[in-house]
């Protein structure tokens, strides 16, 4: 009979608890009853700010997270355990529920501190710990927008958490003030120098910095809060956020009488078990003999080492790496080993790039040969490499790995010990990677994560894995899918040299077979970038895949989304008029978009042309929603009107969507321009942002959404509007020509042979001598721009297309059903009919 194993929280660490026993335990030794105090399954608190770019929760929940389907797990949410009675062994929750276990582990993470100040408990403050907290928090932001000018918050800490909380509010359109008691912003991982760069840093990006002075008491004022500073400066605010640090959750275990340590958390061995042998702790809440850790990586290692324990396996745990790696408001912070040359004797080589942004100190031994640590700011791209270095002897001089000619070129994968860990998160070696390639056959990064989970988290290694394929002698295969053995970038060149127009024609030179879904829709994409005429021209319609098909994107019910392009978000009164007119005449449901545009969605085939001819004749074109191909270019309202506005950010908005409309590309493309600092527009979240400077523009590439967020990096800065304009064309044509497919903006820069330098050669300073031919392929593109809605409705060959059943035109889908909501229509979704036989 299965024992029953109680898990007391219900966050990431405990998450990977459970993975790790059902992963093992197939012949089902133990039941597992998992208590949640929140009223949602596990979700990745580490990524918890990229929930203010979309308010999408599902966005953050963890894969497998609520065991549907698994009879072995039961989770409990909005129930957490209250009480312990470990004689006999046994959970009492909030809900009243008791539960009798025998093993028991603590995962309850840890609570957010919040200083003894006078006022803390005021409407109007808040803690940054959870989503219900963010929830909360815009809730606020939402109220305070009522009043006049732009609201404004104060955040309680400087450390990684409050760096954070600042860029939240700063996404929600506030102007945040970050009060630290430390001299420096992140004291724990950054040093002096380091810290005084990132202070730039973040003030250039509309964050006010207060150091070295206290929060001493904050009082309401009028409606609003005043937060008084142990330095006399008074900040007049809308809210406070408290994210000074946490502390673990010992209360259960003060409760029932198991040791804790001296600084807090619960006492365990390196077991991670407590001073009751039933009894584990692991994550936050476990001061593993006697320390805490607060990071996710070791709580991760803990998690594996109880379940190995409960698995009758022998594990310890081996310690933890707490080298982190940030992107804090774009602006890249890294710190290893022994960051703050704390080891005596240690010596400390500084390389400070003010002009440039940019600060690397390597700390190493008394004779310079061993690598003890080091701080990264503004450029962390050598942490990856030397990171794993950590305790190890240097293979060159540390001034020579530091200077902009080394580059980190000192410093290749060969070089790096086979004990190093490549994946923090996972704890995953050097050599455990070279061991799958080698002696698991895997052949590829994806079956390098699948064998060692490695790059399953973060993936901030993923590139590095690509390499020791490579290191490792495993050439990978570069073909675009077994139709064609070259890459996309090679196919395009193939296609441009040869200036062949058809798909049949270039398989049947250059490929072999009949195409599939992955090389058709890529080739159909090439040649439209390649000025091949209308995507629904002949043979060309057979290529694309369901939304171009159509000009229109699917949705779930089978209906279409209709998306006329808005350029720079400005639109005039009588169009939008038009708009709502369309939305009421075919029954619409209208939803204004994050990008500045308005959807209209449940558009059945049979209606998008009668839309389109609506929407053309108001003077309005396809905003390629559907396509792999420029979106929109976001932007605030600028110098027109924005008191903050040194540019005008919606006019320069307007001329770069009208000029790369309808371009084709390996994925979508996003834009946005700020006019200011303050960075309403979100540039730096997209493949290629521009914010207004005094002296002219900043531009920033590679910015993605997504699964993985990142923000963009500085390509350029001051530039006029003419140089602006050029460099993008070269950056979107080099991009179209020469990434792989599907691949949005920042993996293809991350992959680039010298990443963004080699960009920047290549684009800005013309070193390959190809930035003419890039210039004239936008020029060319430009001219030729014609739109595709429009091409349908004057074709009655396209038009015949339309329609959702060949043989009888004109009759609609009877599988498509509404409902309303919210005095808008919403799909309701039909069950498909069984079918019998064949």
């Amino acid at each position: 009979m299965s024992r029953t194993l109680v898990v007391a929280g219900h966050g990431m660490v405990a998450h990977r608890l459970v993975e790790a026993i059902r992963s093992e335990d197939a012949e089902g030794t133990w039941r597992i009853v998992v208590f949640g105090e929140e009223r949602r399954p596990a979700y990745d608190r580490v990524g918890l700010t990229s929930y203010v770019d979309g308010w999408d929760a599902g966005a953050l929940a963890l894969p497998g997270a609520d065991y549907s389907g698994d009879e072995a797990v039961e989770l409990r949410l909005g129930d957490p355990v209250t009480g312990v009675d470990r004689e006999a062994r046994r959970v009492v929750t909030a809900g009243g529920h008791s539960e009798r276990y025998d093993a028991l582990v603590l995962a309850t993470g840890s609570r957010p501190f919040v200083p003894p100040v006078p006022g803390h408990d005021l409407p109007g403050c808040f803690v940054y710990r959870t989503i219900e907290d963010l929830d909360a928090i815009h809730a606020a932001v939402e109220r305070a927008r009522g009043g006049r000018g732009r609201p404004a918050a104060a955040v309680v800490g400087g450390g990684l958490l409050g760096l954070e909380a600042a860029k939240a509010l700063r996404d929600m359109g506030l102007s945040p003030h970050v009060v630290e008691m430390a001299p420096r912003l992140m004291p724990l991982q950054v040093d002096e120098g380091g810290g005084a760069l990132l202070r730039r840093l973040v003030t250039a990006l509309g964050v006010t910095v207060h150091t070295g002075t206290s929060t001493d008491a904050i009082e309401a004022d009028r409606g609003k809060l005043c937060a008084k500073l142990g330095n006399g400066t008074e900040l007049d605010v809308d809210l406070v956020v408290f994210s000074a640090g946490v502390r673990p959750r010992d209360d259960l275990a003060r409760q029932c009488g198991l040791e804790v340590a001296e600084r807090g958390g619960v006492l365990v061995d390196s077991s991670c078990r407590t001073s009751d042998p039933h009894v584990y702790a692991i994550g936050e809440c476990a001061a593993i003999e006697g320390r805490v850790y607060g990071l996710v990586a070791p709580g991760y290692t803990m998690a594996e080492v109880a379940a190995a324990r409960l698995l009758g396996r022998d594990a310890t745990f081996p310690g933890a790496d707490t080298s982190t790696k940030l992107k804090l408001m774009g602006v890249d912070v890294a710190s290893f080993g022994d960051a703050h040359a704390a080891t005596e004797g240690a010596l400390e080589v500084v390389f400070n790039d003010a002009v440039n942004g940019s600060y690397k100190k390597l700390v190493v031994s008394d004779d310079s040969a061993t690598l003890l640590g080091g701080v990264l700011v503004g450029d962390a791209g050598d942490y990856n490499l030397l990171r794993p270095l950590v305790g190890n002897p240097l293979p060159a001089d540390p001034a020579t790995i530091l200077a902009p000619a080394g580059g980190g070129g000192a410093v290749g994968i060969e070089a790096l010990p086979e004990e190093a860990q490549i994946c923090s998160c996972n704890a995953v070696t050097k050599g455990a990677i070279t061991w799958a390639i080698t002696d698991e056959g895997c052949d590829s990064v994806p079956a390098v994560k699948a064998c060692t989970r490695a790059g399953t988290s973060c993936g901030s290694c993923v590139p590095m894995l690509g390499r020791l394929l490579s290191a490792c002698g495993v050439e990978q295969s570069k073909a675009l899918c077994e139709h064609f053995t070259v890459s996309r970038a090679e196919l395009f060149e193939i296609v441009r040299a040869t200036r062949i127009s058809t798909f049949s024609e270039l398989i049947a030179r250059h490929g072999k077979g009949s195409g599939c879904a992955i090389c058709k829709p890529a080739v159909a994409s090439i040649l439209a970038t390649l000025g091949n005429g209308h995507i629904l021209n002949g043979e060309q319609a057979a290529l694309q895949d369901t939304n171009d098909h159509y000009l229109a994107n699917l949705q779930r019910n089978g209906t279409y989304s209709v998306v006329p392009r808005i350029p720079g978000g400005e639109i005039t009164p009588d169009k939008l008029i038009v708009i709502g007119e369309v939305a009421r005449e075919f029954g619409l449901y209208a939803k204004i978009t994050g990008g500045q545009r308005i959807d209209l969605f449940g558009a059945t085939v049979e209606q998008l042309p009668r839309i389109w001819r609506r929407l053309v004749d108001a003077g309005f074109e396809s905003g390629h929603a559907y396509g792999k191909a420029l979106r929109t270019v976001k932007s605030c309202v600028g110098s027109t009107w924005c008191r903050y506005g040194v540019q005008d950010s919606v006019g320069l908005a307007i001329e770069l969507e009208l000029r790369y409309r309808g371009l084709r590309s390996p994925h979508k493309l996003k834009s946005a321009v700020s006019g200011c600092a303050r960075e309403c527009a979100e540039a730096r979240g997209k493949d290629f942002g521009v914010i207004a400077t005094d002296n002219g523009w900043n531009l920033y590439v590679g910015g993605n959404g997504g699964t993985m967020p990142r923000h963009a990096d500085l390509l350029v800065s001051d530039v006029d509007t003419e140089t602006l304009i050029r460099i993008i064309d070269r950056f979107l044509m080099f991009y179209v020509r020469t990434a792989d497919r599907l691949q949005r903006t920042a993996p293809w820069i991350e992959e680039l042979d010298g990443g963004l330098g080699h960009l920047r050669e290549v684009i800005v300073e013309d070193s390959l001598g190809i930035c003419a031919e890039l210039e004239a392929a936008m020029a060319r593109h430009v001219e030729e721009y014609a739109d595709e809605w429009k091409g349908v409705l004057e074709d009655p060959e396209k038009l015949a297309r339309f329609t959702s059943f060949v043989n009888a035109p004109g009759v609609p889908d009877p599988t498509i059903s509404f409902r309303t909501e919210r005095e808008q229509p919403v799909p309701v979704l039909l069950p498909v009919p069984e079918v019998v036989g064949r």
